[in-house]
């Protein structure tokens, strides 16, 4: 038998089966690949989460600790704000429930000792003499003549 055309039916075959093949192995070489890229990619994005996660529930915690009753005393306090007398309420046939009386004034607090520092003497400057200079002198900022506090505006928004 003659070896020469029946080999040559089969070339083309073997070289599609080849080809095939090739193309196969290198496109699971691809895919393998693009999903080891993605493993990586996940693998950051769960360590992102878990490092979000973690700042959340300090940021959650330190929410929650400024809203404890005795923070908001505290804050409270540091505003100039006393505690509520006895409230009275109006029923809704317009009775007044119970005897309203005013807040305790707070009891002052001294303020925490300090180290003095040196501070010059100021030099006495001449009055000058006339009306003005019988005129009293002007007592600490934010207060009046009667020595109660002057109504400031507030400084805090839609308050």
């Amino acid at each position: 038998m003659p070896a020469g055309p029946s080999s040559a039916a089969r070339t083309p075959f073997v070289l599609l089966v080849v080809v095939l093949l090739g193309g196969g192995l290198i496109t699971l070489l691809l895919l393998n690949s693009a999903l080891n890229e993605g493993s990586f990619e996940l693998s950051e994005l769960k360590k992102r989460t878990t490092e979000l996660t973690d700042e959340q529930q300090a940021l959650q915690h330190d929410v929650d600790a400024s809203f404890e009753p005795d923070a908001l005393a505290r804050r409270a306090r540091e505003l100039g704000m006393v505690p509520g007398g006895s409230p009275a309420f109006l029923g809704p046939d317009g009775k007044v429930r119970g005897v309203p009386s005013k807040a305790a004034p707070a009891p002052v607090v001294a303020p925490p000792p300090s180290t003095p520092t040196p501070t010059p003497t100021p030099t006495p400057t001449p009055t000058p003499a006339g009306p003005a200079a019988t005129a009293p002198a002007p007592g600490p900022a934010g207060s009046t003549p009667s020595g109660t506090p002057a109504a400031q505006p507030s400084t805090s928004p839609g308050r």
